[in-house]
């Protein structure tokens, strides 16, 4: 953890010096590419020892993969390798070396590199093989057209900037970033008119940079202050099962697992503002002229700790890896997206029995909160009143519900997974069977739309920015005119 936090320090300030001393207009994205590469190289080697060359070998042999099998395969066979590749070292790491134990953690940054591995080989799919009409929006703008040159792949699975800790980006905006290609952004007024806005050559990161480190200065004293006088474990605690009520078990059930997210909060963030630092993550500007540095972005903290639905909170908790289970499985998956894409992501996680717990309760409380949602939510919209109270009810459901869920995320194994359920009688999987067998799912997009269109009190003024975050794509490409990179975003955007 020391050589994680030290690390990413050293990561920061490489990239003030990446931006001011080889800005893309003083160098070419050759060089760029290269000392983005063997820093990150270095990072990783320093961290993690030879450990480091299972991401060089992960992506070497995916690369090969993607040259030898062709662009109409190259997606299935690179995405059943670096997955696969994955949790072998996950495997080995767990089971042979230190179980529970999080020493040497070398699978982390690997579960990156299997991200952009896999998004990096849909998207050369989509734009080299798939026509074009064939495409959903998303994935017309994210298509890559031509074949990235090994240091271009390497540079992107391997950059100093997200190595250790992420985010994931798409390639596209991450050429773009190398390359320094600015384009203009048209956004929508409040009116409905049509705003053309350019964007500045160089905006400054500095203010977004330094309101990141703030948070991940908050996030880290309380990690070391209240983390540790609450632990999750407790929770299974002999003694306090048997003396506790109901009430304050679940009371302390909310706050343990609220005080286990700042170290999230820490490492996401610092990420983060890593990638501003070095000119990487710029989104534009608002309706008020106001910079955006959230491109890659991996939560959003007020809506997180004030979701009123299941999904809201997976919308705004490790954004880039749910976008890429969206991109990679749900969008393409051909039954049961939503039970494919949690075992997707429990088989990413790790190998620990504790995460295919936690992710198949997940698809359990997902299932049954759309349910409820779908089924009753419109009941309760149309006084401000009612719906203040409503949304005051869902908050704490949700808070709770996911409290319950992530308990084996934490504890790891079966046994003390177990043990918490069991004292627990198991009553919120019982409770979401039962709404399953009451309420129907109702699959029509229409309904889903205006119900998820329907946002609490407290986040009306958020919802603008959530939609542009997860529906905003960089579309510059080569073999693309400006204006049409400019068309794709912005039909992006409106949806």
């Amino acid at each position: 953890q020391v050589n994680f936090v030290v690390c990413q320090l050293f990561a920061l300030l490489a990239a003030v010096w990446f931006r001011t001393y080889l800005h893309s207009s003083k160098t070419s994205p050759f060089i760029r590419h290269v000392v983005a590469t063997l820093l990150g190289l270095y990072l990783a080697l320093f961290c993690f020892g030879w450990y480091a060359l299972h991401f060089v070998i992960q992506s070497g042999i995916s690369y090969y993969i993607m040259i030898v099998i062709g662009v109409e395969n190259m997606h299935k066979y690179c995405f059943v390798f670096a997955l696969g590749y994955l949790t072998v070292c996950q495997i080995t790491r767990v089971y042979i070396f230190d179980y529970g134990q999080y020493s040497a953690d070398f699978s982390g940054p690997m579960m990156i590199i299997t991200q952009k591995i896999t998004s990096l080989a849909f998207e050369i799919h989509d734009g080299m093989f798939r026509k074009n009409e064939d495409l959903s929006p998303s994935q017309r703008c994210l298509a890559v057209r031509r074949m990235p040159s090994l240091l271009e792949y390497l540079s992107y699975n391997c950059n100093f900037m997200g190595i250790l800790a992420g985010p994931l980006c798409s390639y596209k905006d991450y050429i773009t970033f190398i390359e320094g290609r600015s384009y203009q952004l048209q956004q929508s007024e409040a009116n409905g008119k049509e705003d053309t806005k350019y964007e500045q050559t160089d905006p400054s990161p500095n203010i977004a940079v330094a309101q990141k480190l703030l948070i991940c200065g908050l996030s880290l004293l309380f990690h070391m202050t209240i983390t540790k006088t609450l632990p999750v474990e407790y929770n299974i605690d002999d003694n306090f099962r048997a003396t506790a009520s109901w009430p304050v078990r679940f009371f302390y059930l909310y706050v343990s697992l609220v005080a286990a997210r700042p170290k999230y909060y820490f490492a996401w963030t610092l990420a983060d503002a890593i990638n501003n630092a070095a000119g990487f993550g710029f989104r534009g500007y608002d309706k008020h002229g106001v910079t955006r540095w959230d491109l890659i972005s991996n939560l959003r903290i007020q809506q997180i700790e004030f979701s009123t639905s299941f999904k809201m909170f997976l919308d705004n908790w490790n954004i880039q890896t749910a976008l890429w289970l969206k991109r990679v499985c749900y969008e393409r998956a051909t039954f049961s997206p939503t039970i494919q894409t949690f075992i997707l992501s429990a088989i990413w996680h790790g190998v620990y029995p504790g995460y295919y717990l936690t992710f198949l309760t997940g698809v359990l409380m997902t299932l049954a909160a759309r349910a409820i949602r779908n089924n009753i939510r419109h009941y309760f919209v149309e006084s401000p009143a009612v719906k203040l109270c409503y949304d005051i009810i869902t908050w704490m459901a949700t808070q709770l519900a996911i409290s319950y869920t992530v308990v084996p995320f934490v504890l790891l194994s079966v046994k003390p997974s177990f043990t918490f359920y069991s004292s627990c009688y198991f009553c919120l999987h019982i409770a979401s069977i039962l709404v399953l067998l009451v309420f129907p799912l109702k699959r029509t997009q229409k309904g889903s739309k205006k119900h998820e269109s329907i946002q609490p009190m407290w986040s009306k003024k958020v919802e603008e920015e959530n939609l542009l975050q997860k529906n905003s794509y960089s579309t510059t490409n080569n073999s693309f005119s400006q204006k049409q990179e400019i068309t794709c975003r912005y039909q992006a955007l409106k949806q």
